[in-house]
């Protein structure tokens, strides 16, 4: 009996382009995923069921080009592979759909509101979050739920995602040495994550309290001791 594996038919992902090649335009494109990805693997040091992919294709379909957003989430996967690490998420591999896509408007308006956004709903995204720094008058920060197939928007800032258990939002801070507003992941009390440089220049301060309390408390034991000395006493003995 011949046993049909209609898998071994589809292109593995070592076969497939990692991006549809599109240039970004804004360097926030990369900038805003990157960080968020990194703030995950802070969050998450020890979790091995994550990927957060920035710029990759996403294949859903073997006769179809990726969808490529900004940033994706995927829960229930493995984070890596081995040192190479994904050259691109296919669904018929990870059997895992993401959970969270992530879209950074452009000057160069790419269907953020219209094609894409139907396009994450039609696939099953659960979540879709759109920032656009360009915008005045409207949020530039907006979180999409997917409910009976039609997405709806959260208010707020940042918006909790139970489902994973993180906090999306937007505020001001410095990464990479810059200063503007940045998109972070938060904890259920509403406090974001540190970024890697302020988790960094925090452990600095506390380093260097803590070197200077020691040196208080050295100095006060000195004093003590010459004070018992002037005393006659000698604290040694004490």
């Amino acid at each position: 009996m011949l046993n049909y594996d209609p898998l071994a038919c589809l292109p593995s992902s070592e076969e497939l382009p990692d991006s549809d090649d599109t240039p970004v335009d804004n360097e926030l494109q990369d900038l805003i995923p990157g960080l968020l990805k990194a703030l995950l693997a802070m969050a998450w040091p020890e979790r091995m069921d994550w990927f957060f992919g920035v710029d990759m294709g996403i294949y859903y379909d073997s006769d179809l080009p990726p969808i490529v957003p900004d940033g994706f989430l995927s829960l229930g996967v493995e984070r890596f592979y081995d040192e190479n690490l994904r050259p691109s998420y296919v669904l018929w591999e990870e059997k895992k759909l993401p959970i969270l896509a992530l879209e950074v408007v452009s000057k160069t308006y790419r269907g953020e509101y219209s094609t894409k956004k139907a396009e994450y709903a039609r696939l099953g995204f659960l979540y879709y979050v759109v920032y656009n720094p360009f915008r005045r008058r409207k949020p530039r920060l907006e979180v999409y739920k997917l409910v009976n197939n039609v997405y709806e928007l959260h208010d707020g800032n940042p918006v909790w995602l139970p489902e994973i258990s993180l906090g999306i939002g937007i505020e001001r801070g410095t990464y990479l040495g810059i200063p503007r507003e940045w998109m972070y992941w938060y904890n259920q009390q509403g406090q974001r994550f540190l970024t890697p440089e302020e988790d960094k220049k925090l452990a600095q301060q506390e380093a260097q309290q803590a070197k200077q309390e020691a040196q208080l408390a050295q100095r006060r034991t000195q004093l003590l001791a010459e004070r018992l000395r002037s005393l006659g006493i000698d604290p040694d003995l004490i």
